[in-house]
């Protein structure tokens, strides 16, 4: 019973590794987002 125990534990460790992976690629994601200038940031270029 005990390997059984191991294996489960085993696998909830995977699974919070991958989650935990899966929240930070998406937090840098939004970060890179959020970073992006806009069109409403961006300096005038357009000279007559």
């Amino acid at each position: 019973m005990a390997k059984q125990s191991q294996n489960q534990l085993a696998k909830r460790q995977k699974e919070l590794e991958r989650r935990r992976k899966a929240e930070e690629k998406m937090a840098r994601r939004h970060e890179k987002k959020n970073n992006l200038p806009s069109k409403s940031d961006a300096p005038v270029t357009d000279r007559f």
